[in-house]
């Protein structure tokens, strides 16, 4: 470490007298969170000294100021107002910092009753990590924030080791495990996306891992204690209160262990506060399409290449009405199924929502007003909630009730009326509490107070009656006392001396000392022709005015604490009803996609069909629209052939710029959808379930890991040769271009080869080769198509229509003319290029070939056709004639003999 940036903590162990009593408070919290940026509470602002607020003020482009000396050195400071904290929270976990808030735990004038030099008390109330927000200023509304945890059981063989993920979002409170391998761990995480992954310190170290580690946002290492075995099931059957964990379901011992480890850290980072999380479910990786991380950037699912959700899959069929519908979307396309009858559940409710036009625009009606429920509820359950949330648990409720109405008298399918029944199960009792309870307007924070209600609450209205009409509260008295004593001229009045009082003229104030009054009327001051009296009513009525603000405040707070318990007590059933309103807010979403960009209902089964009629790209469709301009749509089958066991490959030519990556994606984007329960862009489509789907589609090269375009692209291949089985989907763009024309060439037709005869798969493959194009001849499930083009006047027009054929040329100088290549580089390519098709392949070359089995057949003359041979032709004559099926046995017999004499030539 730098010597400047050289930690404070290593000085805490300095003489008492050098050290002030807050900075040595400081220093001893620190050191308990020494992985943490420290978020230290000084009145209305966070403060970050030494080496944190160095960080800090990069991360966050904020001043780095002093405050006085420690050790002899300059303390460096930086700090954050406490009201936009948030704001700088978000920008420093961002950077992949962890925060550790340190807040004030008492009221600085009772750190005073203690001593001059008392300091007031603190304590780490949270740490912040990517994994562990709650606060709708921290998350992305519409994305899951996932704290993964990752542990492994070595098994005998060295590469038996069986790996387990246990996943939990604590903003929603949803929380799966599964059980992987080596081979699919990558595919896993790629499709969890965690914000955080906890793995031991061993796990951690493990070279072969350190790449993946590389491409999460944030990797955890933790003591191998986090991940004790012996303990596990007894941590998870503490945090969820029973006395065993057979009512949750069956779990391997690596899934318990990993568990047991989000469930530790959780614990350890909310100090105290057990969000509402689910017990875990147990996710079988059978029922969901494997999809890797290549294959998820390529085809830019949730996110673009570039990171946004702009451009992408999910953005460019998203209407959901919910945010929490958004995330279930996201999640599903993220991890589409592989069992028809689920998928076909899906497809049910989207196609009961077309077809109800009227149903589908009330539910979507009642959802647009329907809050984020489950992330409310672990607000509330954790402490850090305001009166919006209670009011979103009410509202959210309430809206539900209605929509489980509406279904039930549509006699929906049954993903609807599962819904409907989970949202049905909500006592109606909270909703109407809340609703009650709570103001129509609501500040955003608990301690700002005015959210209860106007009735609600009678000796709350009373306070803050005090509170508000003490003026009218003090009059009111004022004229009872002239009304008893029968002096007119009696005043109640304040001043900052004798705060309230009651004040006559000289000639009237012995009515007030002498009896009955004198018992009620206490003298105070005397005045120059007036005096002065206070009464114990009137004392009891200035110190309820005096207090009525912080008891009204206080009584809220209380009102408050009594809903949240409430709505802690019914979080189960709120935390149905939130997953069945995402669900619903999905199938209606899908709905109105579905009639907004005509899609159709497609045809699943467990075969290995792949067949699309008039198949159009989700996100390129939508974004010509916009433009005014069509698109083409295009046929695809892939379906086995005629007493084929396997799927087809199309070899897919044509020029740049023609379309050949769109058609490739599209197909590949079409599958995704239907797997995931959506309609689909197509005139009709019917596919068997593809059990992974694999894309190497456009280049890029990861210089962090030294490797080149070429070398992503033969790793990304060479995954896909290695994993694709006859269900998957494969799509393949110019394997072999990064590399010399021959060395590109031959590794390309090796890799169809290979997926042709030993993957067996379905799959595109998309190439410039043009040679590649006699495989047909040998593979006879492999297909060529071609996308069309037109010459005119010199100029190549790119018609975007996929037909069966091979092109036999690339049009590469027309694509560059395009691209603005200056006049005279296109001349010069022309002219090169005619030179080349003149002479074609010089002789070393010719010889190369030649001397190569795999390109003899492209690169030799076709053989002189033989002369005719006349007892082959009579032979072939007889054969034409005898139909086998009509013969007996002995009329078969006697055309062998004929066949033998024709050969014979007799």
């Amino acid at each position: 470490m730098d010597a400047s940036l050289k930690s404070p903590l290593a000085d805490v162990s300095a003489p008492a007298e050098r050290v002030t009593p807050m900075m040595a408070q400081y220093l001893e919290i620190k050191t308990a969170n020494p992985d943490s940026l420290l978020f230290y509470r000084m009145g209305d602002f966070y403060e970050l000294f030494f080496e944190d607020a160095e960080r800090a003020s990069r991360t966050l482009g904020i001043v780095l100021t002093k405050r006085g000396k420690h050790q002899g050195e300059d303390i460096k400071m930086c700090g954050v107002p406490v009201e936009r904290a948030e704001e700088y929270l978000h920008k420093l976990i961002a950077a992949g910092h962890r925060v550790a808030v340190c807040e004030q735990l008492e009221d600085p004038a009772e750190a005073k009753k203690r001593g001059g030099k008392s300091v007031v008390r603190r304590d780490v109330t949270r740490l912040v990590t990517p994994g562990t927000l709650t606060e709708d200023a921290l998350l992305d509304a519409r994305r899951e924030n996932v704290l993964a945890a990752l542990a492994r059981l070595r098994g005998s063989e060295p590469d038996g080791a069986v790996y387990a993920l246990a996943f939990a979002d604590i903003s929603t409170g949803s929380f799966r495990v599964l059980e992987t391998d080596a081979r699919r761990l990558a595919a896993d995480l790629a499709r969890i996306e965690p914000a955080e992954l906890l793995v031991a310190d061993q796990l951690y170290d493990d070279p072969d891992l350190r790449e993946l580690w590389r491409s999460l946002p944030a990797v955890t290492p933790l003591p191998k204690e986090s991940f004790d075995g012996a303990g596990a099931e007894r941590r998870l059957s503490g945090f969820f209160e029973v006395a065993t964990l057979d009512a949750f379901g069956s779990f391997s011992r690596p899934e318990l262990v990993a568990a047991a480890a989000v469930v530790a850290y959780v614990e350890r980072t909310q100090l105290g506060h057990r969000p509402p999380l689910v017990p875990p479910v147990r996710e079988a990786g059978a029922d969901i399409m494997v999809i890797d991380a290549a294959t998820r950037v390529n085809l830019e699912i949730l996110r673009t290449t570039t990171g946004e959700r702009t451009g992408s899959l999910i953005a460019s069929i998203d209407r959901t009405a919910t945010s929490a519908g958004a995330r279930l979307l996201g999640r599903r396309l993220a991890e589409p199924l592989t069992a028809p009858a689920l998928i076909d559940r899906r497809l049910d409710a989207v196609a009961h929502l077309v077809e109800n036009a009227e149903l589908r625009a009330r539910l979507r009606g009642h959802l647009a007003g329907a809050p984020d429920l489950s992330r409310a509820l672990t607000r509330i359950v954790l402490g850090r909630a305001g009166p919006r949330d209670l009011a979103a648990i009410g509202r959210g409720l309430k809206e539900g009730t209605e929509v489980a109405r509406l279904i039930r008298i549509a006699a929906s399918p049954e993903e609807l009326e599962m819904a409907a029944a989970a949202l049905a199960a909500v006592d109606d009792a909270l909703p109407a509490l809340l609703g009650s309870a709570l103001a129509d307007e609501l500040p955003a924070y608990r301690r700002d107070g005015g959210f209860v209600r106007t009735g609600f609450d009678a000796d709350l209205d009373a306070t803050r009656a005090l509170r508000d009409e003490s003026r009218r509260v003090v009059a009111a008295l004022e004229r009872r006392y002239v009304e008893e004593t029968g002096v007119r001229t009696l005043k109640i009045r304040h001043n900052a001396v004798l705060g309230y009082f009651v004040e006559v003229s000289a000639a009237n104030a012995d009515r007030l000392r002498e009896p009955p009054f004198a018992s009620i009327f206490v003298h105070r001051q005397t005045m120059a022709g007036a005096m002065r009296f206070t009464s114990v009513e009137l004392g009891e009525l200035e110190a309820r005015i005096a207090s009525a603000g912080e008891r009204s405040l206080a009584l809220e707070q209380a009102i408050f604490d009594r809903l949240a318990a409430e709505v802690t007590n019914a979080g189960m059933s709120i935390r149905t009803a939130a997953e069945a309103l995402a669900a619903i807010d999905v199938a209606a979403g899908l709905a109105t996609l579905a009639i907004e960009q005509n899609y159709v209902r497609p045809e699943i089964d467990g075969g290995l069909a792949f067949a699309i009629d008039g198949g159009r790209h989700p996100v390129v469709e939508q974004a010509l629209r916009r433009d005014g301009g069509p698109f083409v749509a295009n046929d695809c089958n892939l379906s086995p052939p005629e007493r084929e066991k396997a799927g087809r490959i199309w070899l897919v030519t044509g020029p740049n710029m023609a379309g050949k990556s769109t058609f490739l994606r599209q197909n590949a984007l079409i599958a995704i959808l239907a797997q995931a329960g959506s309609f689909v862009p197509a005139r009709a489509a019917r596919l068997g379930v593809v059990d992974r789907l694999f894309s190497r589609v456009g280049a890029a090269d990861d210089l962090a890991r030294g490797r080149s375009t070429f070398m992503v692209e033969m790793v990304e291949t060479a995954a896909i040769l290695n994993q694709a089985t006859e269900r998957s989907l494969v799509i393949l763009d110019e394997i072999g271009r990064g590399t010399a024309t021959f060395d590109g060439l031959s590794i390309a037709w090796a890799s169809l080869e290979h997926l042709h005869e030993t993957n067996r798969c379905r799959g595109l493959f998309a190439t410039h080769f043009h040679e590649l194009t006699a495989l047909s001849q040998r593979c006879r499930r492999l297909v060529n198509a071609t996308v069309k083009v037109k010459e005119w006047e010199g100029e190549v027009i790119f018609l975007h229509e996929v037909v069966p054929g091979a092109a036999d040329r690339s049009y590469g100088i027309q694509v560059a003319k395009l691209a603005g290549l200056p006049a005279p580089v296109v001349e010069r390519a022309k002219a090169v290029l005619a030179e080349l098709e003149s002479t074609e392949r010089s002789a070393p070359t010719r010889r190369i070939l030649d001397d190569l089995p795999l390109f003899a057949a492209l690169s030799r003359p076709a053989p002189a056709p033989a002369k005719a041979d006349p007892a082959a032709e009579a032979v072939k004559t007889a054969l034409a004639e005898i139909d086998p099926d009509e013969m007996t046995p002995r009329e078969a017999l006697e055309a062998l003999y004929r066949l033998k004499a024709a050969a014979r030539g007799g």
